[in-house]
């Protein structure tokens, strides 16, 4: 049986078959290592559409191995994801770093986190120095200076911004043929990163899993698209199968960025009781909360973002926050208490019930969504424009 066929201008930009992206998650479960690896990446890009590696959770060596990992893996068009956080640890890290970095936290805060991981019956360890996030980091380093380095380095087909604006690396990531993607979460966003110079901007609504914003994605895309035209969008958030896709291009985007519904694909990096919370969950079993980066990410709820929402505790800037709960992600794993780390996940983890190949996620999508724009609608819609 042969392939459905539906091209956007995302597949002439980007040298893909498909107009659909794998979200380049990051890591999970208060881990390091990413959830989209070079094997889901590969696994997209070989079945049509753009993998993306997740490269937060990676020093710039470990990201030069993933980068040469997939390009051994396919010989198709591949992406890598980056954080580039504006306000990266409040300022802190330009400034000498103290020998104890929960020194940059109150003590407050501290004994606050600790009685609610008391609360719940979970004993307090004081985690090794190397759990640490600001381990190895250079003193007035942003989040992702050296990674950036990598990324332009090895020339890579795509990058993407998962936070912040890319501005400064454009020119250069230009200079080497990168097509340059940029994360919104809002019109003015969109024009920021537009009038930057990036090639395409990704309106992720606040349904999507992970860092999000508080704006739905049917109300959000339009006016990106009217916002930043011509500059290309592509939609995020709430898109698991065909009918987002088909109703995100009715929007006017070029194409889609999905992550929730490849994180419980066979080939993601993610742990299996965390797909099987992704898979079980309602359409309001998700939750955005500060608790593990210190900006808003929607998980899978559970009892202790219940219990530091209802604290009244202030979160700290992205990089202090993860400071903040290194000594907590540690003491939960000894604790064997799984269930209450990180479990990214977007409001569309409602349609999802088995894990399969992410080749298989992908052709179903593009199958469905073919098939409701060139049959289903045209069959149970009569549009005549006017003479």
């Amino acid at each position: 049986m042969a392939r459905p066929v539906l091209r956007t201008a995302l597949c002439d930009l980007l040298g893909i078959e498909y107009p659909v992206i794998s979200a380049g998650m990051g890591p999970v479960g208060g881990g390091s290592r990413p959830t989209a690896l070079a094997e889901l990446a590969a696994a997209v890009s070989n079945a049509g559409g753009l993998g993306v590696i997740g490269g937060a959770g990676f020093g710039p060596e470990r990201l030069r191995e993933e980068i040469n990992k997939i390009r051994g893996l396919t010989d198709k068009p591949f992406g890598v994801d980056l954080l580039l956080p504006s306000n990266y640890m409040g300022g802190a890290a330009s400034g000498e770093m103290p020998r104890d970095p929960h020194e940059l936290i109150p003590q407050a805060t501290r004994d606050g986190l600790r009685n609610i991981a008391e609360s719940l019956g979970v004993e307090w360890h004081e985690a090794p120095i190397e759990n640490n996030p600001l381990a190895g980091r250079r003193a007035g380093a942003g989040m992702s200076d050296d990674q950036m380095e990598v990324v332009i380095e090895e020339k890579i087909p795509v990058f993407a911004a998962g936070l912040g604006n890319p501005a400064p690396w454009i020119d250069r990531l230009h200079a080497n043929g990168t097509i340059v993607l940029s994360l919104v979460g809002n019109v003015k966003n969109a024009r920021r990163v537009a009038d930057a110079g990036v090639d395409v901007v990704v309106a992720q609504g606040t349904e999507a899993g992970g860092h999000t914003g508080r704006i739905a994605t049917f109300a959000l895309i339009p006016q990106a698209v009217d916002a930043v035209s011509p500059t290309p969008v592509v939609a995020a958030g709430g898109i698991g199968d065909g009918r987002g896709l088909a109703a995100a291009l009715a929007l006017g985007a070029i194409g889609v960025w999905c992550g929730t519904a490849f994180l419980v694909s066979t080939e993601a990096n993610q742990p299996d009781i965390q797909k099987e919370r992704i898979l079980a969950a309602t359409d309001e079993d998700t939750r955005i909360t500060k608790l593990y980066s210190g900006k808003t990410m929607r998980n899978i709820t559970n009892p202790l973002i219940e219990a530091w929402e209802a604290s009244g505790l202030q979160p700290m800037p992205m990089g202090l926050q993860g400071v903040l709960t290194a000594d907590l992600v540690y003491s939960v794993r000894k604790a064997g208490r799984e269930e209450l780390l990180m479990n990214a996940a977007g409001q569309v983890s409602g349609l999802l019930r088995t894990s399969r190949p992410a080749a298989e996620v992908l052709h179903d999508m593009i199958a469905q969504a073919a098939d409701i724009l060139a049959r289903k609608l045209p069959a149970t819609v009569t549009a005549v424009p006017e003479s």
